[in-house]
């Protein structure tokens, strides 16, 4: 079987091909790759197939139809024979950000799903749209393809009222659906499985915090196997300092801001989430430019790097509480898994824990980077979205 994953963006997709030959998830990587610039001058598409060197292709696009015609072209090359056509393909499963409360799992993609997402827009209105190009332009390429949404709040669905609901006359929440939902989902639950089987204990009994840390981020806690709170709320600002955006902060700072200093909603919006994070406090968006700064001392980068672990601490230590203890944490995404010392300094404060960090096993990004008689575990797991989104589709079409 034959799965395309697509992750649409509002003016690029990303995508991979996998095929599984079994029912134990076990996929193989065809091809993947991405279209950029979608709408805009100096568009290109992009394959890398197994075995290749990657192509790359300069064209226009102007919509997001035009670049999965331009990814398909890719993929059927017969002088690839990575596809010998559209038909050979089982389905596509689409990246979803947005699924409100009507998703708490993965869907195959019909009228009723397609008004859902729409309806969920106003919650995720730079995300959800362009989601939907990505499932209508398969839907007008090849109308009977079957298409399966795997949303990223879906995971979350599962937290309990007291940390989902907010402070705020409860009509917020039962008319306007106000609420905290969560993202990285798809991440999130993946590596909490996958710390279980490296531990080789059932995720059912074990208390696990996973930090998904790369230029966004956002915490976890899972208890027997379900997430019962995350960092991120309403939408993608809430919670920990991130790569451009703010984080956790007093809320009445916006108003105060538009009051005083004259901005409009959208330039504090911008602000808050383009303009903020490690960008606002030392001119890097990038942690690892942010990381060179921070050990040559430079005080913009130290100060910044401080208070992105310190935040990170807050999160675990208020979810260990949360959990009634914890059995490990888990760091994924490009931060996590590659920022040594960010992992070390975060972890160096959990001494009261039990927590012993093996150096060794730290800076060789083993998976395990805690002694052995740690009393917590601390993992390292590459995360892999776009699996778990050919997962689910495999699944679903096997219903």
């Amino acid at each position: 079987m034959k799965i395309l994953v697509i992750n649409s963006g509002s003016s690029s997709i990303k995508y991979k091909l996998y095929e599984s030959t079994s029912s134990n998830h076990e996929f193989v990587v065809l091809a993947a790759g991405g279209a950029d610039r979608i709408g805009i001058s100096g568009a290109s598409v992009d394959c890398k197939r197994d075995g290749h060197e990657r192509e790359h292709r300069f064209l226009e696009l102007p919509d997001h139809k035009k670049a999965i015609n331009a990814i398909f072209e890719f993929l059927t090359d017969p002088e690839k024979n990575t596809l010998k056509s559209l038909h050979e393909l089982a389905g596509v499963g689409h990246r979803v950000v947005h699924g409100g409360e009507d998703f708490s799992e993965s869907v195959l993609v019909d009228g009723d799903v397609i008004k859902a997402i729409r309806d969920n827009s106003v919650l995720a209105p730079l995300h959800n749209p362009p989601n939907l190009m990505g499932i209508q332009a398969i839907y007008e390429l090849v109308h009977d393809m079957k298409q399966v949404a795997v949303f990223d709040t879906a995971i979350h669905q599962t937290m309990p009222p007291k940390a989902y609901l907010y402070g705020l006359p409860k009509t917020q929440y039962t008319t306007h659906k106000i609420r905290r939902y969560g993202f990285h989902g798809t991440s999130h639950g993946y590596v909490a499985k996958k710390a279980a089987e490296t531990l080789g204990k059932p995720i059912e009994e074990l208390k696990i915090i996973t930090c998904h840390l790369g230029n966004g981020g956002s915490i976890a806690a899972f208890l027997n196997g379900k997430s019962v709170d995350t960092s991120m709320g309403m939408t993608p600002l809430a919670g920990i300092l991130m790569g451009t955006r703010s984080g956790d902060m007093d809320p009445y700072i916006p108003l105060h801001i538009m009051q005083t200093q004259d901005m409009s909603i959208d330039q504090v919006n911008s602000l808050m989430n383009k303009q903020g994070g490690l960008l606002g406090l030392c001119g890097n968006r990038d942690m690892r430019d942010t990381m060179e700064g921070y050990h040559k001392g430079l005080e913009g980068c130290t100060q910044a790097v401080e208070k992105f672990v310190y935040e990170i601490q807050k999160y675990i230590g208020a979810y260990t509480a949360a959990l009634n203890g914890v059995d490990a944490v888990v760091f994924t995404a490009g931060v996590g898994e590659n920022e040594r010392t960010i992992r070390k300094l975060i972890l160096g404060n959990f001494t009261y824990l039990g927590v012993k960090i093996d150096s060794k096993a730290n800076e060789a990004n083993d998976t395990i980077i805690t002694a052995e008689d740690s009393k917590v575990a601390a993992l390292v797991i590459h995360t892999d979205e776009e699996k778990v989104i050919a997962s689910d589709t495999f699944d679903i079409l096997n219903l």
